[in-house]
């Protein structure tokens, strides 16, 4: 489904809980057709795929991704874009931190990739890139000072070797695949300034000295490739829980040179923190039912002179509500989109208009991907069937979309 402009909005299907082949297709089946004859009935309608490693192992053989190209072809679906930031269990299970494992610093992420990136080329659509979503290098509590050379040497040495099969696969099919690493809270990229230094003092230099001695580059052509196939997957959650505009923050990317290969459209939960003790306690209780087990949902907490003390869980946040100091909370907890208001939480969702009107201002990106994974997580309250859900979230999104447009 695309808008006047050229953007193609999809939605994720991490919603749905499979790690196998089998799983993840009978979810396709499920879902995206309904979903399909629905809301682009007329029109082809893109879909953001999932793959884990196992998921992925399957489709490498040819007549996997063969077999999978021509249902979509026939149904009228397609597929530009991977989430590959899960390596394995996403749902039903404890994932915590273990969704950044195994992190950059691994061959096992590397292969992963280059194996997705291998898959997509054979799916996306010609005149359109493609693009795998990835995670931030690897989780901050993680990365041990003494240790940092030799982490981020492994990481970028991994990153290089992507970004050559990335070269390699745009150089012998046409096919243009970006691979778009995602900022989070208490990722070692979680913020706008650090994304930047990242990408410019640390990736730039260290990942194009590997392409130069060991790919066969010129420092020239190993600056551009770096800029073409690593880009950022914005994720409008993750920036708000760090309380960053998000028209600063794209404009601050694109002038420092970094490409957004897509938008992830997520909201973030927020609340200001009432001075009465007997108003905070009703405010942790609203808080308490999203503190789930499953996933981290980490919280920023803004202080008064504007610096934020930060969470890596809900829980314990909720210990100190009684005593902080701070004026608002954010936490990373993917909310529906259609909804602003939580009794005495609130969404993020004003972040989220605000970058619709920005994708359709400039030329940010190609795509826009509605990812809120979390609907078997939430409060039984907020909970809808999975169908009626996405489909109100994808519908609200048209509509944000169509009111600029008007």
């Amino acid at each position: 489904m695309t808008t006047a402009h050229p953007l193609h909005l999809t939605y994720c299907t991490n919603i749905h809980p499979g790690e196998s082949w089998e799983e993840v297709f009978d979810s396709l089946i499920r879902y995206a057709l309904p979903l399909k004859r629905e809301m682009s009935p007329g029109a082809p309608m893109g879909i953001g795929l999932r793959l884990s490693d196992a998921a992925s192992r399957t489709l490498t053989h040819p007549d996997g991704w063969r077999d999978l190209k021509a249902w979509l072809d026939g149904n009228g679906l397609y597929v530009a874009i991977l989430n590959g930031f899960p390596f394995g269990g996403f749902h039903r299970q404890r994932v915590k931190d273990d969704v950044h494992r195994p992190d950059w610093t691994t061959h096992d992420r590397q292969t992963y990739t280059v194996r997705l990136a291998a898959i997509l080329s054979q799916l996306v659509p010609d005149g359109m890139s493609g693009g795998i979503s990835t995670s931030p290098i690897t989780y901050r509590p993680w990365w041990r000072p003494e240790g940092r050379e030799e982490m981020l040497g492994a990481a970028c040495d991994n990153l290089a070797r992507t970004v050559a099969a990335l070269a390699n696969i745009r150089r012998e099919t046409g096919t243009f695949i970006h691979l778009d690493i995602e900022p989070e809270p208490d990722g070692l990229l979680d913020t706008t300034e650090n994304t930047i230094h990242f990408f410019t003092r640390e990736m730039m230099p260290r990942c194009g000295k590997v392409l130069v001695e060991h790919h066969g580059f010129s420092a020239a052509d190993a600056e551009t490739v770096l800029r073409d196939h690593v880009q950022v997957c914005y994720d409008v959650c993750h920036f708000a829980v760090m309380f960053e505009d998000p028209r600063a923050s794209i404009r601050r990317l694109t002038e420092a040179g970094i490409r957004i290969g897509r938008v992830q459209l997520s909201a973030a939960l927020k609340a200001a923190i009432p001075a009465d003790p007997a108003e905070r306690a009703a405010l942790a209780a609203e808080f308490r039912p999203f503190a789930d087990s499953t996933y981290l949902h980490q919280v920023a907490a803004r202080q008064p002179d504007g610096s934020l003390q930060q969470f890596p869980d809900l829980a314990p946040a909720l210990d100190t509500i009684g005593t902080t100091a701070a004026t608002e909370w954010r936490s990373h907890f993917h909310v529906p989109l259609f909804v602003q208001d939580y009794g005495r939480l609130q969404s993020t969702q004003a972040e989220i208009v605000q970058t619709l009107e920005l994708v359709q201002q400039q030329a940010v990106t190609e795509h826009l991907e509605v990812e809120t994974y979390t609907w078997e997580v939430l409060p039984p309250a907020l909970k809808l069937d999975l169908h009626s859900s996405i489909r109100r979230e994808l519908e609200w999104v048209r509509g944000q979309l169509g009111a600029r447009r008007g």
